[in-house]
């Protein structure tokens, strides 16, 4: 389906950004939900989620408040956002802080701010692939390299429209999976109380006295701003933005940011998982090192539980649901390398069929990366780096999003808070240690306000804190810069007719085409 997608909704020529990276700006409802979808749920998530729930209990269900609260926090964001972009041709998030606040320094920051919160979640789709494999009973990773060689050669002919074709397939597999694991999986473990039960009478028995079925006074916070600050970055993400500006018009989006939150009734399902895995008894893979790889529950779960097909149906979602994201990121990836440092560095006249040619290397060289990272790497490490991305990634909400409303922030401004971010984000993660597996930095996202002198036991993520810091900085720098009148980058992105759509019958004679 991957090969087959280049030849659907062909265009003339495929030799564009907008063409290769985007689909020609032209998904409708339907392609988009499962597009957007495909790419935010992904391998880890059907693989991560309830492993954490099994090792942490009510903790892991972060991700399901989190999801809910991100589609009206966005609703506007990213209508306003495509509206911009469709008028200026931007293909990612650094484009408009190019033209927004006239700063190519500021721009080149976004840029790879994104690109290095995006390539360990790409190696992180690897991960829910290794599970399925390791549960199989295969090693090596000979597997891995023939799986995303596919993988390279699908993206690199086909572009965005390879994963929005094959999201149709993955997304209808899971569906499928979850909606008979949660129906049959009690049903033979003796009912929702028993499951319950296990797992109470598990984290009863624990040191740990954070874990539980329910949450305890000293992780609530850090529940609250986990998933707040989790909902706040997922669409600050660019591969995120990818399949946004792929769609034809801004009422798609708009019936999307309503229609996705049905996605969130299975993560909490898949979340469930975690208890069902408790009560069943299941136990992890126990690696070469002798340490029990959590990842590996679900797969686990499904190989104990069901028969061989079904396990093998399973198996293949989560497959699948590994390539389509890494597709769409390792695209994103591509296009912010081909746009906002090839053509604003190296080619500045660059054509279309350059852009798509350099924007095609480069989403090989991604991959390769992302492989590398698997085959050099201990994966518990690229899920640190994972951890570590969503509190970078947040780094860039005052430029992007607060910059799509409002202008006050100065250039020289959002660059000192930027830089202020990310080293107290830096700095956080580096003391938080994990004593379950002895390490003494950088082991999650957890920090604990008694570093900051606070008499409690009680944590807060530090993505929260970090972002709190970027825009204190960012404010008291845009104050100090206006003080003493340091010119300012000029805003190439003003024009009255942004935020109106080209379905609407009062504008049905406005041209919105970038000439004009």
């Amino acid at each position: 389906m991957g090969f087959v997608a280049a030849r659907w909704r062909r265009p003339e020529s495929i030799e564009s950004l907008h063409e290769w990276g985007l689909g020609g700006r032209n998904f409708g409802s339907w392609i988009t939900w499962f597009l957007v979808g495909g790419d935010l749920y992904t391998a880890y998530t059907f693989v991560a989620v309830p492993a954490l729930v099994f090792g942490a209990g009510a903790l892991g269900f972060y991700a399901l408040p989190y999801t809910v609260v991100v589609y009206p926090l966005v609703f506007l964001v990213l209508t306003r956002m495509w509206s911009v972009s469709h008028v200026h041709g931007f293909v990612t998030p650094a484009d408009f802080v190019r033209a927004r606040f006239g700063s190519p320094t500021l721009a080149l920051a976004i840029a790879i701010t994104g690109l290095v919160a995006t390539m360990p979640y790409i190696a992180l789709q690897l991960v829910g692939i290794e599970a399925v494999l390791k549960s199989m009973g295969i090693t090596g990773h000979l597997p891995i390299i023939i799986a995303f060689a596919i993988l390279a050669a699908y993206t690199y002919q086909s572009g965005l429209r390879a994963p929005a074709l094959i999201a149709f397939v993955k997304d209808a597999l899971i569906y499928i999976v979850i909606l008979v694991a949660v129906l049959y999986i009690p049903a033979k473990l003796g009912g929702w109380g028993t499951i319950f039960d296990a797992a109470a009478k598990k984290f009863a028995a624990t040191p740990n006295p954070a874990d539980g079925i329910t949450l305890t006074s000293t992780n609530q916070l850090q529940y609250v701003t986990l998933a707040f600050g989790s909902a706040l970055a997922l669409f600050l993400y660019p591969h995120s933005l990818t399949g946004v500006l792929a769609s034809k018009n801004r009422n798609v989006i708009k019936r999307n940011m309503s229609a996705l939150p049905a996605y969130s009734l299975v993560l909490g399902l898949i979340a469930l998982l975690g208890f069902m895995a408790i009560a069943a008894g299941t136990k992890p893979v126990v690696g070469a090192n002798g340490k029990a790889d959590t990842n590996t529950i679900v797969p686990m779960l499904f190989d104990q539980l069901f028969p061989d097909w079904f396990t093998g149906v399973a198996y293949a979602a989560i497959g699948i649901g590994a390539l389509v994201p890494a597709a769409i990121m390792s695209i994103a990836a591509a296009n912010l390398f081909t746009r906002n440092i090839y053509r604003e560095y190296l080619n500045k006249h660059a054509t279309d069929a350059q852009e798509a040619k350099v924007s095609k290397i480069t989403s090989l060289l991604v991959k390769v990366g992302a492989v590398l990272c698997i085959l050099l790497l201990d994966p518990q490490f690229s899920i640190d780096l994972q951890l570590i991305g969503g509190v970078i990634i947040l780094q860039t909400l005052p430029a992007v999003a607060l910059g799509l409303y409002t202008r006050w922030f100065h250039k020289g401004g959002l660059l000192a808070g930027w830089a202020a971010g990310l080293a107290a984000g830096m700095w956080m993660l580096y003391l938080i240690p994990n004593p379950a597996n002895g390490k003494a930095h950088f082991g999650g996202s957890a920090f604990g306000l008694a570093n900051l002198g606070f008499d409690t036991k009680m944590t807060i993520y530090a993505g929260f804190l970090a972002l709190i810091v970027n825009l204190v900085v960012a404010a008291l720098g845009t104050l100090a810069f206006r003080a003493f009148k340091v010119a300012d980058g000029a805003d190439v992105t003003k024009r009255e007719h942004y935020f109106v759509d080209e379905g609407d019958p009062r504008v049905k004679d406005l041209d919105l085409s970038a000439s004009h």
